[in-house]
């Protein structure tokens, strides 16, 4: 086991270890000499590299989600939520799930250029491209790097629809691209709040803005015209699914229109993670939150079949879904959002095209 709080003083951080990726053929064990250490161990900071892409636009087939293509700006992310999915993707790049998903973030500067280079191919097919699906493309890191507000303009100079989720408040600097795309059709937000519990997302989403933050953020955007979705995920059960109506209702209130909701998802590498995070925080409850998840799961931690993985099965997972249906109708929610226009794509024209004569 990599244990990084051997090496350095780890502040404000949701993983509690730093085990080797899977794909790695060593890890690296901290043992005791017996030596008494005085020095001061430096803080665990956080530390970004440069990627050079050769293609930004993933596609998927995946029959769960609303969308087939999606962009990520970053790769890992320094919000830190111990909850995130997207962990187990830090292996393929040699490193650990747990802090250095949240430490070793890999920035892609050239992402604009070669998105608008694939836009522009000749066999492209326009439909909306979905970001913030795997890592925050408005984590702090954004602030310095700007990748996420250059893609944006890409996108709204060829009319392209774009679908974005996030946590970060720093979505609001980007509101002038996002209400003129709006206006066009171009353009929805989801932003995701696990609970309103500000100490509870202390834990779990160390550097996340805090829930009233966010409700701020849907706030702004919905005045600016922008659709909004209030994201009640992930729900935690016993320990945040309790909340699931409070916060359909607090998104309601700061202005968004639609609504939707995802069961915890604990793959691979997550699971042990979030478990040793629950028997830190949340002892008391860890095995009644992993019992429910292995009972909506058909004995296992996680199942990740397809129309199983991000709601479960069985009578829990249905009594959540029902509750979301009830709240939803009772708040005037919806779940469908705005349809998103694709008729508007064109690529700009380039210095040297021949202009058309008709």
């Amino acid at each position: 086991m990599d244990r990084e709080d051997q090496r350095f003083r780890v502040l404000g951080r949701a993983a509690g270890s730093n085990d080797a990726g899977r794909f790695e053929r060593h890890a690296r064990v901290a043992e005791d000499d017996g030596w008494a250490r005085e020095e001061v161990l430096p803080v665990l900071r956080t530390n970004t590299s440069i990627e050079v892409p050769r293609r930004v636009i993933t596609y998927n087939r995946s029959p769960d989600l609303p969308f087939d293509r999606s962009i990520n700006p970053y790769r890992g992310c320094e919000h830190g939520c111990v909850y995130c999915f997207a962990r187990p993707s830090h292996a393929y790049l040699g490193l650990s799930p747990g802090l250095d998903f949240e430490t070793q973030l890999i920035a892609r500067p050239e992402a604009p250029q070669v998105l608008a280079r694939e836009l522009r191919a000749k066999r492209y097919e326009v439909a909306p491209i979905a970001i913030g699906t795997n890592t925050d493309p408005y984590q702090p890191i954004e602030k310095t790097h700007g990748i996420m507000r250059e893609c944006l303009e890409v996108l709204s100079e060829f009319n392209h629809p774009v679908a974005i989720v996030t946590k970060g408040s720093l979505i609001e600097r980007d509101i002038d691209i996002l209400g003129d795309m709006a206006e066009r059709g171009l353009a929805a937000v989801g932003i995701s709040v696990t609970t309103l519990d500000a100490k509870l997302s202390r834990l779990m989403e160390p550097r996340a803005p805090a829930p009233q933050r966010r409700l701020q953020v849907i706030r702004k955007l919905s005045e600016a015209g922008i659709p909004v979705r209030i994201m009640a995920s992930p729900m935690v059960p016993a320990l945040t699914d309790p909340e699931l109506e409070a916060i359909l209702a607090a998104g309601r209130d700061a202005g968004a229109r639609h609504a939707g909701w995802i069961m915890l998802r604990l793959p691979r590498e997550v699971s042990p993670l979030v478990q040793e995070w629950l028997a830190t925080h949340y002892p008391d409850r860890a095995e009644r939150i992993m019992a429910r998840l292995r009972d909506m799961h058909g004995g296992k931690e996680y199942d990740a079949g397809w129309h199983k993985r991000m709601r479960g099965e069985g009578p829990y997972a249905q009594m959540v879904a029902q509750r979301f249906d009830l709240a939803v109708k009772r708040l005037g929610l919806t779940r469908a959002g705005v349809p998103l226009r694709c008729d508007l794509f064109r690529p700009p024209s380039e210095k040297g095209d021949q202009l058309s004569l008709f």
